[in-house]
């Protein structure tokens, strides 16, 4: 962990009185910018009042990682700046490498670390700051063409969900989805056809799973989706039901209406004892190659 003189910490946040007042055009905002960790590049906006940071689902800033605490810690801004204080976590709060014991205010590049990985920067960005990040976080986490996460994302937040599965004894399931024939689309209707299906299936399975599920492109026609804490006969009824609704799902492209089917495999923690996620993702792939070899448009479980 960095020693605290290591940290910037020039500006105090009542050096900004102008918080969130209309600035011209564009209005400075407080922001929480994840920059280590499995949510690395997410941006929180802070509004006035109290905001939790905690693996909670009702926490205002979820981060869900390694060591973090449910209800971790609490950003509390008002008219007098931001203050960040430890709500009894069990491995405590950090700001600027420095574990935290009392309610402290935070500063313009303070660093608050939570848990063992996820480190946030507080700062205050505009209109325009904010829209280079999220163009910059796109580039460098999204898939260009559907928008679904990136296969690097992918494998860095599938080890983060093993560990923390392996750590508190919770499951994970990986879902290794192929579409069907897919070379067939591209040959008798064109490439472009063929990245519309993709951009259409890619929109449906999202809408399809909860928020904090990953769906992500692994390579070509071949998606995954990560379900946190959904054991493994619950994420194969899922499995199927994505299944339909590829198979319900119409894609139109210049006056033609595509349909597609998929195959699927299914492995997940506990059920598959992976202590890597070489482990897991081989176990889903076997799953789903059993499934191609069978006939497709089914589901196979590890």
């Amino acid at each position: 962990m960095a020693a605290e003189s290591d940290w910037d910490t020039d500006t105090t946040a009542t050096d900004l009185p102008s918080l969130a007042e209309g600035t011209g055009t564009s209005k400075i905002r407080a922001c929480l910018t994840v920059i280590t960790g499995a949510a690395a590049g997410q941006m929180f906006k802070l509004q006035k009042g109290d905001a939790v940071i905690g693996r909670s689902p009702t926490a205002a800033i979820r981060v869900v990682d390694d060591g973090v605490s449910r209800n971790h810690a609490r950003i509390r801004h008002d008219s007098n700046g931001l203050f960040v204080d430890d709500m009894d976590s069990r491995n405590g709060t950090f700001v600027n490498g420095a574990r935290i014991s009392g309610e402290t205010t935070l500063r313009e590049g303070d660093k608050i670390q939570v848990g063992r990985t996820t480190v946030m920067r507080f700062a205050y960005h505009d209109d325009l700051d904010e829209s280079f990040h999220e163009n910059l976080v796109s580039s460098a986490l999204r898939d260009p063409l559907t928008k679904l996460f990136n296969k690097r994302y992918l494998l860095d937040r599938l080890d983060s969900e093993l560990k923390f599965a392996r750590r508190h004894n919770t499951p994970v399931t990986l879902l290794m989805l192929d579409l069907d024939h897919f070379k067939k689309i591209n040959d008798t209707q064109g490439h472009l056809a063929g990245d519309a299906v993709l951009i259409n299936m890619a929109a449906a399975l999202v809408k399809a799973v909860r928020n904090e599920d990953v769906v992500a492109r692994f390579g070509g026609e071949e998606l995954a989706i990560i379900l946190r804490a959904i054991p493994m006969e619950p994420a194969v009824s899922l499995a199927e039901r994505l299944r339909k609704l590829v198979e319900q799902t119409i894609t139109r492209h210049q006056h033609h209406e595509i349909r597609a089917t998929c195959s699927i495999g299914v492995a997940g923690y506990p059920s598959t004892n992976a202590e890597t996620v070489e482990q897991l993702m081989e176990a889903a792939d076997r799953a789903l190659y059993r499934a191609k070899h069978e006939g497709r448009n089914r589901v196979s479980r590890a």
